[in-house]
């Protein structure tokens, strides 16, 4: 039974969350403020956060920031705030997706199917994956890894799915919109932006130089590829 870490102040909200994902098959536990989110955090030992931008004690940006330092499980942003770059802060702070309020029972237990089907897929490390001490950038999938020289770099879950797949796959192209169904899935209404977003933190992370990247291509008018040297 996967267990959801509800944060949401919005008593009527919160409680509607807790009974649907409860009817679900999912453990719930829910906090009213970020502390109390925290302290849940750390003994709930939670599959996933839903996570609300608007508490009454922090701001749920920099809590989100707070658990991605730590943990790597996925986080589910929701929040009233609809506009592109509130959604793209959300992200950057290291959100696995963004739901804005009104939103449905059912697509919050979707997204959520979505995000823990992906933190659960196991894919038994290949000949090439273990076979990389001479490469600088490599995954080890079972870890759910990414090294740089040598070197383990913290990602976040969407960001290793995208990494993964590139890697993969050196050398072939994939669009904005096969990125965001690999790490979305059909369920998400997130915005091809986000995608653009992960690239560009990724390359912070690999790229010696973000601005002139020699590994994460982009081939302009189509997406994105994944070049070993």
């Amino acid at each position: 039974m996967s267990k959801v870490l509800i944060i949401e102040d919005d008593l009527s909200i919160g409680e509607m969350m807790s009974i649907y994902l409860y009817e679900e098959g999912y453990q719930v536990m829910r906090a009213e403020t970020g502390r109390q989110g925290e302290t849940l955090f750390r003994d709930f030992e939670p599959d996933i956060i839903v996570l609300d931008i608007m508490l009454p004690d922090v701001d749920g940006i920099q809590l989100c920031t707070h658990f991605r330092t730590v943990s790597m499980i996925p986080i589910l942003m929701v929040s009233a705030k609809s506009e592109v770059s509130d959604r793209v802060k959300g992200l950057q702070t290291g959100a696995d997706d963004y739901l804005c309020k009104p939103f449905s029972m059912r697509e919050l237990a979707a997204r959520i199917q979505a995000l823990l089907r992906r933190s659960h897929v196991f894919i038994p490390p290949t000949a090439e994956a273990n076979e990389a001490p001479d490469q600088i950038v490599h995954l080890d999938f079972e870890k759910r890894c990414l090294f740089v020289h040598n070197k383990m770099i913290e990602t976040t879950f969407s960001e290793f799915e995208i990494m993964k797949l590139l890697w993969q796959n050196q050398g072939r192209v994939y669009s904005r919109e096969e990125l965001l169904n690999r790490v979305r899935g059909f369920d998400s209404y997130v915005t091809e932006r986000a995608i653009d977003v992960h690239i560009a933190n990724l390359r912070k992370k690999i790229e010696t130089d973000p601005k002139e990247p020699k590994y994460i291509k982009t081939v302009w008018g189509v997406g994105y590829k994944f070049l070993f040297s």
